[in-house]
């Protein structure tokens, strides 16, 4: 039987606009982009120029720390610019699709131990779906990690269920575990304790633990906290479950193919569903068709952790939703002290909460304006793991690494925070502090 962890903190947001549960559709573009800001740390070093041709799975840039890192193309075309900026900084690489894809062709079949698959995903590209813990940056292929855990869940909000993304797809996810079972000596798949899906359910080669509760009982860093919390020194290897599907595909048919499941969803969609996106795909055309009329935030990923685009933008990476949502306009007067059933609240400053299974149409309101940084008990309401956030937050404001290390900030994520950035009085923004907090403490560390 599977271990079950339960889970007793954290928030479902009751927002509207979850995706149907059937597949259908595809994000076609013409024009595709990856960005170097999308893979968190990589410093890139061009490897193309415009004009230049170029397959699916040919080589973009690289990290000019670690050569072998290499960041390489969505689809196959002409690449049409290289965009800059400060300092000649690069923002993207911008391909010219094809209307006939054609893949770079790579060594298929499992390979025959740890090395040979290493060797193999770097030379594909497909290494940039491996994260390592702590830091959450792309791994560092010379590192040992304890463990690779496989995220087999799905609880932000409007995400689309694992079942509905594995559907047809089983056997790459099959093909893909066989990979990941190479790499280290112990491989964990975390699934919800609801989970149906065969795929998931039956996996073989892993050590399968199930979760239940609130979000974000469905984070990796939740379930590397409850299943084997990080020290000092120690290194784990994550990888998402589509992720797994990818690098299946890849071992079965030799074709680097980044393409995964969607959630098309939130109240600016004019028909919520899931469909099929390839990393990178330009957004105008096909929003241009789905978006509703009105001011809509588009966000490439959840409402949680997701980056906002324009409606000229492209999907991110590793976006595995696309949200549209309201932008917050205008004031509410004495907002908060008028009774309502119309709004949502966390605590009991409205009425909401008398009406628990109600969902809401969520938009983009901050509610405040930047305020101090008080210590209220709010953040460990929905914080589930064994770490006090509120002291950890401060010391990654006074940059102090020593009290940071002391804290539990290897076992964290910048995406850890967006819970307590909903329920924040003061305002703060929790995941860009994270963020930068964690970087300074790589750098320092190594």
């Amino acid at each position: 039987m599977p271990n079950l962890h339960t889970v007793r903190k954290g928030l479902d947001l009751p927002i509207l606009g979850a995706p149907d549960a059937l597949v259908d559709g595809h994000l076609r573009a013409s024009v595709y982009a990856v960005r170097p800001s999308d893979f968190r740390g990589l410093v890139p070093k061009l490897a193309v120029k415009e004009g230049d041709r170029v397959l699916a799975g040919d080589v973009l840039f690289t990290d000019k720390v670690d050569p072998r890192i290499r960041i390489t193309s969505p689809v196959s075309g002409e690449v049409a610019r290289v965009e800059r900026g400060e300092k000649r900084k690069i923002l993207a690489v911008v391909v010219l699709a094809d209307s006939q894809q054609e893949y770079r062709k790579f060594t298929s079949g499992t390979p025959a131990n740890r090395e040979d698959a290493i060797n193999w995903l770097l030379e594909s590209g497909a290494w940039s779906l491996v994260e390592s813990r702590p830091y959450g940056r792309i791994a560092n292929p010379d590192a040992e990690p304890k463990a690779v855990f496989i995220n087999g869940m799905a609880t932000e909000p409007l995400a689309v269920a694992p079942a509905v993304a594995l559907a047809g797809r089983e056997e790459d996810f099959a093909m893909g575990l066989q990979v990941v079972g190479l790499l280290s000596k112990r491989t964990v798949l975390s699934i919800a304790a609801s989970e149906t899906a065969p795929a998931l359910t039956k996996a073989s080669g892993v050590e399968l633990h199930q979760f239940k509760g609130p979000h974000p009982a469905g984070t990796t860093s939740v379930h590397i906290n409850q299943v084997s919390p990080l020290n000092k020194g120690e290194v784990v290897w994550t990888l998402n479950y589509q992720d797994v599907i990818i690098l299946g595909h890849l071992a079965r048919t030799g074709n680097f193919k980044l393409e995964r499941v969607l959630a098309l969803s939130g109240t600016g969609i004019a028909k919520p569903r899931a469909i099929t996106a390839v990393a990178g795909a330009s957004l105008e055309a096909f929003l241009n068709a789905e978006l509703k009329s009105g001011n809509y935030r588009v966000i490439s990923g959840s409402v949680l952790t997701g980056t906002k685009v324009s409606k000229a933008g492209y999907l991110t990476y590793y976006a595995s939703q696309l949200t549209a949502i309201p932008e917050g306009e205008g004031t509410d007067f004495f907002g908060w002290v008028l009774p309502s059933f119309a709004k949502w609240s966390v605590s009991r400053t409205l009425f909401s909460w008398l009406t628990p299974s109600k969902k809401f149409d969520l938009n983009t309101k901050q509610h405040g304006e930047d305020r101090a940084f008080v210590v209220t008990g709010l953040y460990e309401k929905v914080f589930p793991f064994d770490i006090l956030p509120m002291p950890l937050l401060k010391a990654m404001w006074a940059k102090d690494l020593e009290k940071m290390e002391q804290l539990g900030a290897y076992e964290v994520v910048p995406e850890d925070f967006a819970l307590c950035e909903v329920v924040c009085p003061s305002k703060q923004e929790l995941q860009k502090l994270a963020e930068e907090a964690l970087d300074l403490l790589y750098t320092e560390m190594n």
